[in-house]
């Protein structure tokens, strides 16, 4: 007959659709109160929610003869309940040396890699860890101390991936007096009361503390905040993930996005567009603290960080503040340094998001490289022969409409002739992207831009501020390449288009044809 404590624990479950029927639990036990609580409720719980467990142990080789005892003391409760049992050893002092992590990180870091295996080896389909009301405050407070945000105010999650967290609504009291009413005994970790940590002394003073002199509920208060903030984050979570996917592209190079998508990434939204378009960039940075813009700005740049790195550890207020500050400005060429190697810089109207590659000579290259970026507009229909200045790269560039077909003098120039009525808004000439790749004319498949310059011996130095033409989002020419094979002239074409260096304006030879591609 179930007791009342655990009718709690599985109307929590159920509630919560915390663990489905059918699966194979592997149950955290540390030998600590709490977990071991944990395996005995779900053990008398498991007919009912018709699951099977699995005792899984992760030995911290941290206190010597103790963590021997915990483990040996594990497996002995998994024996007498005939379960099995799944046992890792891991060096964490060790591995927190050599990784430049500390213990905790180490240790939080070994047991999401041994249960995120114990999944895929099939060993379990969930994993449960005993984390409890009173771990739940003690987190919250932890976070309010170094000065999180809104999110790390969602504490410890009920669920995330396969980890599952059915005691989280329970006090630590509560299952001690279970255990006792159980005579179920537990292990003590010393390193609970090593107030040299500050999670311990939170626990040992100050949650006492509180509970005593200003809010004997704060425990459950805590919690209520916790719940509310996951709720605020599932939302912001879903809304600013739509206007990731909307306003930013991602390549090999980083993500892209407009610097004015930055500031009002709202605009697009109908009921959101109170900001004229014309606006310049730089004014509505100055104007952003007082609009309702901003919440949105500093989520978004988050999130493309987070793209680009992979999470968004050590990204702080201050750097979220100077790429608002970057956004602004008119002048291309600036960039801003994130944590973990990322380098933001402005290009003509748009900030890049990307990782440096390499160190030395051939990142100071790169960075060079995005400095000299430059991206011009071309506005259609081409009516007329145009030509652009390049001032990025001291290049001028003629954009020239011939009769077509071409006369027979002209038949060994026609290798990068478009047809200039398949061309479509936005047009526009920019230099070469890492990413960058098209199908050429009489080619079966898609090509990278990079493999064709290598082909054509293009210089090193000069590949990074190397002319290509986008029509509509679509590479269709680069300079001395056959032109893309959906846009290249052909029987039926009225007007060509020749895209030539003027001489002495560059290194490149007007008109010059690249062999070998």
């Amino acid at each position: 007959m179930r007791t009342p404590f655990e009718q709690e624990a599985l109307e929590t479950i159920r509630r919560s659709r915390l663990i489905l029927p059918g699966s194979r639990v592997g149950v955290a036990v540390s030998a600590g109160a709490d977990s071991v609580a944990l395996l005995r409720i779900l053990e008398a719980l498991a007919n009912e929610l018709g699951i099977t467990l699995v005792v899984v142990h992760l030995n911290h080789s941290l206190r010597g003869s103790e963590s021997v005892a915990d483990a040996e003391f594990v497996e002995k409760l998994a024996r007498e309940r005939n379960l099995r049992f799944v046992q890792r050893v891991e060096d964490v002092a060790a591995v927190a040396t050599r990784e430049g992590w500390n213990l905790e990180e180490a240790g939080r870091r070994l047991r999401q890699r041994f249960f995120a295996e114990l999944v895929e080896e099939g060993v379990a389909d969930q994993i449960a860890v005993a984390h409890t009301a009173d771990d739940q405050a003690e987190t919250l407070l932890a976070h309010l101390l170094r000065g999180s945000g809104m999110t790390g105010m969602g504490g410890i999650h009920p669920v995330a991936g396969p980890v599952v967290r059915p005691l989280l609504e329970m006090r630590r009291q509560e299952l001690r007096r279970y255990l006792q009413s159980q005579n179920q005994e537990w292990r003590e970790d010393s390193t609970n009361s090593d107030t040299h940590r500050m999670r311990a002394r939170i626990r040992k003073n100050l949650l006492p503390l509180i509970e005593r002199d200003f809010s004997p509920a704060i425990v459950s208060h805590s919690n209520e905040l916790a719940r509310f903030a996951r709720e605020e984050d599932i939302f912001w979570n879903a809304f600013v993930e739509e206007r990731f996917e909307k306003l930013a592209s991602q390549s090999e190079e980083g993500v892209r996005i407009a610097a004015r998508d930055i500031l009002t990434p709202l605009n697009s939204l109908e009921e959101w567009s109170y900001q004229k378009k014309a606006t310049p960039a730089q004014s509505i940075s100055a104007k952003l603290t007082a609009s309702p813009q901003l919440a949105v700005t500093e989520r978004l740049i988050r999130r493309i960080y987070e793209a680009v790195r992979g999470d968004r550890r050590e990204l702080s207020a201050k750097h979220v503040e100077q790429i608002i500050e970057l956004a602004g400005h008119l002048k291309s060429g600036r960039k801003v340094e994130l944590p973990g190697g990322i380098i933001v810089h402005h290009e003509v109207g748009e900030l890049v998001f990307a990782r440096v590659i390499g160190t030395g000579r051939k990142a100071a290259r790169e960075t060079t490289e995005r400095a000299n970026a430059y991206q011009y507009v071309v506005e259609l229909p081409l009516n007329e022969t145009r030509t652009l200045t390049v001032a990025e790269v001291g290049k001028r560039l003629s954009l020239n409409l011939i009769d077509w077909p071409c006369a027979q003098s002209d038949t060994m120039r026609d290798i990068q002739a478009l047809d200039a009525d398949l061309l479509r808004s936005p047009l526009i000439l920019r230099n070469w992207r890492p990413g960058d790749a098209y199908r050429p004319r009489g080619r079966q498949g898609e090509r990278k831009l990079k493999q064709m310059l290598l082909a054509g011996r293009v210089p090193v130095s000069q590949r990074g501020t190397w002319p290509v033409l986008e029509s509509s989002g679509q590479v269709v020419w680069a300079l001395g390449m056959e032109p893309a094979d959906e846009c290249s002239a052909r029987p039926g074409t009225r007007k060509g288009l020749l895209i030539l260096e003027e001489e002495g304006w560059g290194k490149l030879e007007s008109g010059m044809v690249v062999s070998g591609i």
